[in-house]
């Protein structure tokens, strides 16, 4: 007998050793999340428990050189992504969007997709006790239909769900299609993150 895997979903992980451009970011990020008035109107009114430069702020590599310094080691990391992933894109990979998070005790984020790019990540600054992983889901879930649960100890590659446990230094990246999410935070502190896209 032959079972074999097909569509695999890559999840990349990797660590940046550098405590000093981690505690730079997190200055920066509490310093915008104090003094951007257009992202706190914006978290405020959608919901957002804290501050996201999503819809405020689209410079921060140019305004920042902290950030200017976490792209040129981002890029490194979303070509070999890339390249391990087998994609034939013609040219390189460019950042498209670059925003930062931090989530305050009991904030999430909802399930969503990256649509325009071709790969989405997120770096990690600041991760307390209890903040909890990042969720990935299935990308077939919506078309399984009366499919099964899997068992509990099912491995990893058979779940519907994988919990991405990050630390602060780490980064994660995916193909900006695979549906994820951030569960409520039960973190004393706050969740410091900066996310990006890449098309």
């Amino acid at each position: 007998m032959t079972i074999r895997s097909l569509f695999v979903t890559r999840l990349y992980e990797a660590m940046i050793d550098n405590d000093a451009l981690v505690e730079e970011l997190e200055q920066s990020v509490r310093m915008l999340a104090d003094e951007d008035r257009a992202g706190q109107g914006w978290s405020k009114a959608h919901g957002y428990r804290g501050y996201t430069s999503y819809a405020s702020l689209n410079d921060l590599p140019s305004r920042d050189p902290a950030f200017a310094d976490l792209v040129k080691l981002l890029n490194t990391h979303v070509r070999r992504f890339a390249e391990a992933s087998h994609m034939e894109l013609g040219r390189r990979l460019r950042l498209d969007s670059l925003w930062v998070n931090l989530l305050k005790s009991g904030g999430t984020h909802s399930g969503h997709i990256h649509p325009h790019s071709v790969i989405s990540g997120t770096f990690y600054v600041a991760v307390p006790p209890g903040s909890g992983g990042l969720k990935l889901e299935d990308p077939r879930l919506p078309l399984m239909m009366a499919a099964p649960q899997r068992t509990h100890d099912a491995p990893e590659e058979a779940q519907s769900f994988v919990y991405a446990e990050p630390k602060p230094g780490m980064v994660l990246l995916w193909e900006s299609w695979l549906r994820h999410e951030v569960p409520p935070s039960a973190a004393k502190g706050d969740r410091i993150s900066v996310s990006f896209n890449y098309s």
